[in-house]
């Protein structure tokens, strides 16, 4: 056989060896996987595998991706292929984990196609691109039984809740009930009430009213069975979780109610606010000089609970401090009130706040912890008990959302200083402190009754014909006690909170192409909370895993570098600039007035503000200059990186021939020492 036969049987062998490896790995190394992210966020947490390992029928996931129309459509869209992939890759390991008890089906539905319709059927939102093209990007999944549970579109800034997401549709798919949420509050959090005069005036002039904060009508709603709860409720009953936003001035009857609901096992999440933004009143001209409280408590079962919130006194901490804005014709300025909180200011021993990143709260009171001294009253049904009497049931708090170690609580001295605020004079009175300032608690354990000796309230008469004796048409109402338990039988949990804007829209939301998307991790907090509360340890687990940001570290550092280092320089320069353009005003308002005068005093005016022209435009170069070096640093990395990558590649391979050619040699000289020996 020639030397050109064997090499070309060689070179067919090897190829042969290579393609069958490849099938090989595709096909047995599909379980050998490893996640090199930093946040391992191709692995699935210990939640999802416990609802995986529950799973007792097999549950079909229908991922609906318009791949095609994507390719077809603007950036905007076409950003979601990485998205998407990320997404399959995800469901991918719910079917190798769930051992063939989820089944994936990948689906890009095409205009007019069945696939199409059975998206719009199970109501994946639809956006066109064009007269026939329309971007689908959803999940369905359905049980054997046909239970189907959606997700209508992937939004990117729900990355960190795709893992929840995905979970909580196979947890509620085999679940039949969905847990019962009560909402109370002084705010129109479920939205414009249409039976209010305002709102009916509004629909009548063609207005809509205004609709459920973003918190409800995305999040809570198709998760829970979400109802109203009166603020003036006598009794509550049939919620399973009681939240409760911004209670302000409730009646003593609700305060006894939502005591005695958390007394017989109820679990609440309390939002109270030193100062609300959120309830701004309409500002009328006629009446800004009137004092308006915008603040909520519950002081009496705050204090039961251990726990108080100063009036009028708000966290604060420079290192924390965003700037904002505080009216539209205002330019930005630090807020010392407007905190960016960020991990290190949230407990991460607590499965409520763990991994959060990024949450914003805006004029949040502080919380402090005090000591409590409940005396249950004496019960003549049952007997005494000296030694347990004056004793008040343990309660543990545990702080969750707080400052630094060098936040501190600043107060002002009415609510009307706040109502036109001025961030400077905040700022610069503001005293750094020496420890974290805390704006949020779990409480827990065995809770005693704010009401231990119960509470009067009018109720009618039981002869049904007397009268009030100063008005004859009113029926006769007198005083009654009323009592109830003095203590929980069984443990149960709180959680306070002293902000309540955390969760508007306006600081948990934003405006964007596809509608209302979260910002930061607010609303996660918050849920988490609920998920917590609700005793949902498998799913809690699953999305406090938090963002997945990766901010260019390096890079910020070396601009914050160059940015100090020419500071001076710029703002310098910007004065000069400054004073330019003042004389050059001054020069074209001289040069109006001398209109009528002698032609060789307009050309010496002229003349001077070419020269002033010409000054500004030096110091604008000399500014662009400045900038350009700024810039210098972040570019020599941005090079530095490029070449790095070019020669990685080859530089081991090169690596690889060196190290393999002194091996050889050394093989080599080695074979030939001992051939001569021999």
């Amino acid at each position: 056989m020639s030397r050109t036969i064997r090499a070309i049987l060689g070179t067919i062998l090897i190829l042969i060896i290579v393609f069958s490896a490849i099938s090989i790995s595709q096909n047995l190394g599909r379980r050998l996987k490893v996640d090199v992210t930093e946040q391992r966020i191709y692995t699935l947490s210990d939640g999802t595998k416990a609802i995986l390992g529950k799973l007792n029928q097999p549950i079909k996931a229908r991922l609906y991706y318009a791949a095609t129309a994507a390719m077809k459509a603007p950036d905007q869209i076409r950003y979601f292929n990485n998205y998407y992939e990320f997404v399959k890759a995800l469901l991918q390991e719910y079917v190798a984990v769930s051992k063939g008890m989820v089944q994936l089906e990948v689906i890009d539905p095409r205009p007019f196609s069945p696939e199409e319709e059975q998206a719009l059927r199970a109501g994946l939102e639809r956006f066109p691109i064009s007269q026939e093209e329309s971007f689908f990007f959803g999940l369905v999944m359905q049980t054997q039984f046909g239970v189907e549970k959606v997700v209508r579109f992937f939004s990117p800034d729900r990355h960190n809740f795709v893992e929840y997401d995905i979970s909580y549709l196979i947890d509620t798919a085999i679940t039949k009930e969905k847990k019962k949420l009560g909402i109370m509050s002084s705010l129109p959090v479920m939205g414009a009430d249409t039976s209010d005069y305002m709102a009916r005036m509004m629909q009548m002039q063609g207005q809509q009213p205004d609709p459920a904060w973003g918190i409800v009508d995305l999040q809570l709603k198709p998760k829970y069975e979400v109802k109203t709860v009166a603020t003036d409720v006598n009794d509550i009953n049939d919620v399973d979780i009681l939240l409760v936003v911004h209670p302000k001035n409730l009646p003593e009857k609700t305060q006894f109610a939502l005591d005695q609901y958390i007394l017989k096992g109820g679990r609440a999440i309390i939002c109270v606010d030193p100062h609300c933004w959120m309830d701004r009143p309409q500002r009328n001209p006629m009446m800004q000089m009137t004092q308006q409280d915008q603040s909520s408590s519950l002081d009496r079962l705050l204090k039961t609970w251990g726990l108080e919130m100063p009036q009028n006194t708000f966290a604060g901490d420079r290192s924390l401090a965003i700037e904002a804005p505080i009216s539209r014709n205002q330019r930005a300025e630090k807020v010392i009130g407007f905190l960016g909180l960020t991990p290190e200011c949230v407990n991460k021993d607590s499965v409520v706040t763990t991994n959060l990143n990024q949450v914003r709260m805006l004029f949040a009171g502080v919380l402090n912890e005090v000591e409590t001294a409940v005396k249950k009253p004496a019960d003549a049904n049952q007997p005494a008990e000296p030694k347990q009497a004056d004793a008040a049931p343990q309660l543990t708090r545990t702080p969750l959302v707080m400052t630094t170690g060098r936040g501190n609580a600043w107060k002002v001295g009415s609510a009307f200083e706040l109502m036109y605020p001025d961030p400077a004079r905040m700022m610069s009175s503001f005293v750094d402190g020496s420890k974290p300032v805390n704006m949020a608690y779990l409480v827990t354990g065995r809770f005693p009754s704010s009401f231990p000796e119960g509470i009067e309230v009018e109720t009618a008469a039981v002869d049904p014909n007397a009268k009030d004796p100063t008005d004859p048409n009113k029926p006769l109402m007198v005083k009654k006690r009323i009592t109830g338990l003095t203590e929980a039988k069984e443990d149960g949990a709180v959680v306070v909170f002293s902000d309540v804007d955390f969760i508007s829209d306006q600081l948990a939301y934003a405006s964007s192409f596809f509608g209302r998307m979260v910002v930061g991790d607010n609303s996660a907090l918050l849920l988490n909370a609920i998920e917590d509360l609700a005793g949902s340890g498998d799913l809690i687990s699953i999305r406090s895993r938090g963002n997945f940001k990766r901010p260019f570290v390096v890079v910020d550092e070396i601009e914050q570098q160059a940015e100090k280092e020419t500071a001076d320089e710029i703002a310098l320069i910007n004065a000069q600039i400054e004073g330019f353009n003042q004389e050059l005003q001054t020069l074209v308002a001289s040069a109006n007035k001398e209109q009528d005068k002698q032609e060789v005093l307009g050309d010496t005016i002229v003349k001077k503000k070419r020269e002033v022209e010409l000054k500004i435009h030096a110091a604008q170069q000399q500014l662009r200059q400045i900038k350009a070096k700024q810039r210098a640093k972040t570019d020599e990395l941005g090079r530095t990186l490029e070449l790095v990558n070019m020669a990685a590649v080859p530089g081991v391979i090169m690596l690889v021939a060196v190290v393999l050619g002194l091996w050889r040699s050394v093989r080599r000289r080695h074979y030939i020492s001992h051939a001569s020996d021999a």
